[in-house]
């Protein structure tokens, strides 16, 4: 079972020529409206993988929380654990969607600033009864601490994605096995441009793994004691809002399964490049099904 302690958002998403510049009025192209947030994402990436996803955290007592609950159903996650906050919105994202697949978002938590230690202290042994538990940092970065420090030492095995990127010195590390930044998040984590020296710096403060996210430069997998490159799938993109989120529920589910690591980063470099397909945060998560057919394709 794998377990996501997070965000739950609407993406408001405008279609753009390009981000606009500081100052700029920008006609967009298209409008549209879909279920997201990094924690949310995350679950329905497993969910659609085939994994028994349970999500965890809270939603507005609004329209948006409705309907955040039902997507979240509909793609068989469960939602048992999820609490509305009275007279509290929901949590929003604005997201800017170049026809290129860039994208700008900006982030305004709602209900999800509300995912305090209480609400950990409430959901620890479910949480902790995880084979796999997937964090973010878009909910409070003193709960995510919190709840560090409350699991057992051993299991669940964590991933961490930092974003958005900030100081984590307050965070546990030690207690996090995988850590999965992209390279702007690694740069703005560590102060350090190159790659390897980025990393040994959150090797440093007692991550297990790191695993970069680069794109179309494909993944990194670096420990103390090794390094190595896998290419990316090559895609024509539309979309590159949720390929992270998918990347990290993908690599969850290629764990809990028992794959080793190396084999689980190529199946998360999968459902990314197949996120990228589509728009969407949670509409453009891949099915099982698909990522096994890109796999077998390239043998």
């Amino acid at each position: 079972m794998i377990g996501v302690l997070g965000s739950v958002n609407m993406d408001l998403v405008c279609e753009v020529s390009h981000l606009p510049r500081e100052g700029e009025t920008l006609c967009g192209l298209r409008f549209a409206r879909y279920p997201g947030g990094k924690g949310a994402n995350q679950a329905v990436a497993a969910a659609r993988l085939g994994a028994q996803a349970s999500f965890y955290g809270k939603v507005g007592d609004d329209l948006f929380g409705n309907e955040l609950l039902q997507s979240l159903k509909e793609n068989g996650v469960n939602v048992e654990a999820v609490e509305r906050e009275r007279d509290t919105p929901s949590g929003i994202a604005s997201i800017w969607v170049t026809e290129k697949g860039e994208n700008a978002i900006v982030y305004v938590p709602g209900a999800n600033a509300s995912v305090a230690p209480p609400y950990v202290d409430r959901m620890l042994h479910k949480l902790a009864a995880a084979k796999v538990l997937l964090l973010q940092l878009e909910i409070p970065l003193e709960t995510i601490a919190h709840l560090l420090r409350g699991l057992p030492p051993k299991a669940p095995l964590v991933i961490l994605d930092p974003a958005p990127a900030q100081d984590i010195s307050s965070l546990p590390v030690e207690r996090v096995d995988i850590i999965t930044p992209n390279r702007g998040e690694l740069s703005a984590l560590t102060g350090e441009e190159d790659l390897k020296a980025a990393a040994h710096r959150l090797l440093a403060l007692g991550a297990g793994q790191v695993i970069c996210k680069a794109d179309v430069e494909g993944a990194y997998l670096i420990g103390n004691d090794n390094f190595r490159h896998f290419p990316a799938f090559e895609v024509d993109p539309v979309d590159t809002t949720a390929c992270g989120d998918a990347f990290n529920g993908a690599l969850a589910v290629a764990l809990a399964e028992g794959k080793e690591i190396e084999e689980a980063v190529r199946f998360a470099n999968a459902a990314g490049a197949l996120a990228a397909t589509r728009r969407g945060a949670q509409p453009s998560l891949p099915t099982r099904q698909e990522v096994e057919a890109l796999l077998a394709s390239l043998g």
